[in-house]
């Protein structure tokens, strides 16, 4: 809800702040006081354009400031939506929100968010949200087909989920579809992918090509591995070698312990010396037993590793791990372009049958949409009759139309204010006030499911009478149980059911015309409603009488 909306230098206000409650706030005061000046700059930060006419003369910028808070139970779903948009524009949300904006003599306009700087593109987005304004004023989601179809399903309780997994299954084949189809001639390509992968299993890379390198090496310098190796085991094991030398030194070491104590720690380590000399000689002889001097052999490792280098190259591989996932990933695709026109095929009887279900479940969807559509405009034409309209209609148009994501349907809200003229949309409606009373009538019903925040109403009550008023603000107070209400009205009828009550005036000091807002209660209260009826002791009883009425009228 907006708890406090600040205003400097906008038009004829120099300086003024409003503080709002939940419930119905009620705005009243002299015609060219400043109270339609509010709604504009409420419109400010919900990112209507502006230009430097509006900032007040001798000023070199207009500055307006909300902040909107979001008390439990209804706040926290709006709370979980504000989140979200926050989110998508980079600014960090906090336990209120927190809009700014200035408009510069010299031109420009800038934005700052919970003290973030922002765009007017995310101040659109917040405001679908946070507000809806009815008057002669923009920001009326109620005028879209999404917002009138979303809450006829939320009015009647109908349950579109069936439909939407048809849909989504319909789009997914025809996402499939289209990329075959999207792919052109892949003739040249197949043509490819049958000689890699040829080229590939015939190559046949397996771990063992690994090391081949290393293998091929060894076998290219077998002569010169083996004699070395033979050299190593003489002189490892053989006459004057490593074992006879450490056989004679341990001999002598161990009749030195005899004299000697430290000397029986060295018999241990020389023993181990001996028999890691023995371990590795054997290893050595046991290696070059196994080196294959064949060159036939060689001859074949080396036409092996040239087959396997150039595979490695041409397919960027560093191992035989890595040819075997490209061999797999382009049999893959290979076997999807050699059986893409059956597939084609398959997807096309597909996409009928798909069809077929998605027409089904959308005529039973559009059946349930017009059941509640009745409904909702037989609710709203009583209320229509209650707010002036005693001969208009509300209906819902609910038109077959071709599938899409929503439906197989268009909705429609149409207003028909008299017997035998034609109903026209919402968005048709000519009179300012005509309009906002229409829509209040279709907010009172749809207070409970509407996910708009807050409903801004200007002047909705302009040219209608008094039993009317009582009945427009008796509206809105119920309205107001499901949503914060904020009225401009010049009709006391209407001022009277209002829960908060801001006076707005102007002064004039120094030549300068400035806007004050106070909150009136009690007396003041009955003064203000005394001034709107005319003035004098005859308007001071009426009034007491029309806020007595009021406040009996109105049941928790």
């Amino acid at each position: 809800m907006l708890s406090r909306l600040t205003v400097a230098n906008l038009a004829v206000v120099e300086k003024a702040q409003a503080d709002f409650e939940a419930g119905l706030n009620v705005l009243t005061g002299e015609t060219g006081s400043g109270k339609t000046v509010l709604i504009g700059a409420l419109e400010l930060v919900l990112g209507v354009r502006a230009d430097s006419s509006i900032i007040r003369e001798g000023a070199k910028e207009a500055r307006v400031e909300a902040v909107f808070e979001f008390p439990p139970p209804r706040g926290k779903a709006i709370a979980k939506k504000i989140a979200a948009i926050l989110e998508d524009a980079g600014i960090e949300p906090g336990e209120n929100l927190v809009v700014r904006r200035t408009i510069s003599a010299a031109g420009g306009s800038r934005v700052w968010v919970n003290d973030s700087a922002s765009s007017l593109a995310t101040l659109k987005r917040l405001g679908a949200v946070l507000v809806d304004i009815h008057g002669p004023r923009a920001n009326q989601n109620i005028l879209e087909e999404k917002f009138q179809r979303a809450t006829l399903d939320s009015f009647g309780s109908v349950d579109a989920s069936p439909y939407i997994k048809e849909w989504r299954e319909l789009e997914n084949i025809r996402e499939q579809k289209a990329a075959l189809e999207g792919e052109g001639d892949v003739s040249d390509e197949t043509d490819l992918l049958r000689y890699q992968v040829a080229e590939l299993e015939e190559a046949a890379i397996t771990e063992e090509d690994d090391t081949l390198s290393e293998r091929q090496i060894a076998a290219a310098h077998a002569g010169e591995i083996v004699d070395g190796a033979n050299e190593v085991t003489q002189l490892l094991g053989g006459d004057g070698g490593v074992s006879e030398l450490m056989g004679k030194a341990i001999s002598r070491i161990r009749h030195m312990g005899k004299l000697f104590p430290d000397a029986a720690e060295w018999s241990e380590a020389a023993e181990s010396i001996a028999v890691s000399a023995e371990e590795l000689s054997r290893n050595v002889a046991d290696a070059a037993s196994r080196i294959d001097a064949d060159p036939a052999e060689l001859e074949r490792m080396d036409a092996r590793l040239a087959t396997v280098n150039r595979i490695f190259r041409k397919y960027r591989a560093a191992d035989s791990a890595a040819i075997a996932a490209i061999l797999a990933e382009k049999k893959e695709r290979l076997s999807l372009l050699e059986g893409r026109d059956e597939r084609l095929a398959e997807l096309a009887k597909a996409e009928k049958a798909a069809l077929s279900r998605v027409e089904s479940a959308g005529a039973a969807l559009r059946k349930m949409r017009e059941k509640a559509g009745v409904k909702l405009a037989k609710a709203i034409t009583a209320n229509l009759h209650g707010l002036g309209f005693a001969q208009a209609k509300f209906a819902v148009a609910v038109e077959e139309a071709a599938p899409s994501r929503t439906g197989a349907d268009k909705v429609e809200y149409l207003f028909e204010p008299n017997p035998g003229e034609s109903a026209r949309a919402l968005a048709a409606i000519a009179s300012s006030g005509e309009a906002a009373r229409v829509m209040l009538a279709i907010k009172s019903v749809l207070a409970g499911h509407d996910g708009t925040d807050l409903l801004v109403f200007d002047e909705i009550d302009a040219n209608i009478g008094g039993e009317t008023g009582s009945a427009v603000g008796l509206r809105m107070r119920e309205t107001a149980r499901h949503h914060q209400v904020i009225a401009i009205t010049h009709m006391p009828q209407s001022a009277a059911f209002g829960e908060r009550h801001l006076i707005v005036k102007k002064t004039v000091s120094n030549g300068r015309t400035r806007t004050t807002i106070s909150v009136a209660s009690g007396t003041e209260r009955e003064k203000e409603i005394a001034r709107m009826l005319g003035g004098g002791k005859a308007a001071e009883a009426h009034a007491k009488a029309i806020l007595s009425s009021a406040s009996g009228k109105v049941t928790d």
